[in-house]
């Protein structure tokens, strides 16, 4: 029967990562008519599951929208909204933020809870968050979750919690931000992609006569 591909599959349970039913403030779509033309101008953030043997895991994400490299992910076993505030610190750890830099999510409880809100508003961010039950408003973030989730997580059995972060670390930092060839980005890896815009920064003007 598995030879002739007569074997049942097992239908994938669904975990839902976003809970839009909540009491916090929500805000508008910045991002509906505007595409960011430069890194640090606009950061995408959202939620998904990992599954293991018997339970699973939570991986919270912060990517900038422009070159797609992701700058802060978080993992654990739980949705609460430490999980998508500490990405977000380590996205704010290693980047700088703009006087115009966009945060751009979902409607999820942990994007709306006051703990998140607040460090974003202490840096000067501005918020913005896509339409309810509209995945399109959010679609670089949507795109790396099933990137994510085809070339590394249904490839693999994981045993536990550290096997997931040890395999998460090397797809992200490795093959996704180093490798991975994007066709927006004519055809360069994340941190390539940066690396030349870093150069071209940095290269002098000729002074005109």
């Amino acid at each position: 029967m598995q030879a002739d591909n007569l074997l049942c599959l097992r239908k994938r349970r669904y975990v839902c990562t976003t809970d839009s039913r909540h009491t916090y403030a929500v805000y508008p779509n910045l991002t509906r008519d505007w595409k960011p033309n430069d890194i640090n101008q606009l950061w995408v953030a959202d939620i998904t599951y990992i599954r293991l043997r018997e339970s699973f895991l939570y991986l919270a994400v912060v990517l900038d929208a422009f070159s797609r490299k992701v700058i802060g992910w978080a993992l654990d076993n739980h949705l609460r909204a430490e999980l998508a505030l500490e990405a977000l610190i380590q996205a704010l750890a290693d980047r700088p933020v703009t006087p115009s830099l966009i945060h751009h999510t979902d409607r999820g409880v942990q994007y709306c809870a006051r703990e998140y809100v607040g460090v974003l508003l202490s840096y000067g961010i501005r918020i913005s968050m896509s339409r309810t039950g509209n995945p399109y408003d959010n679609a670089k973030a949507e795109s790396f979750m099933k990137t994510l989730k085809c070339e590394e997580v249904y490839l693999h059995r994981y045993r536990d919690r550290d096997e997931v972060r040890t395999c998460l670390a090397h797809f992200i930092d490795q093959v996704y931000n180093g490798q991975r060839l994007h066709s927006a980005l004519g055809y360069l890896a994340p941190v390539t992609f940066e690396a030349k815009l870093q150069e071209k920064d940095a290269a002098p003007r000729r002074l005109s006569v």
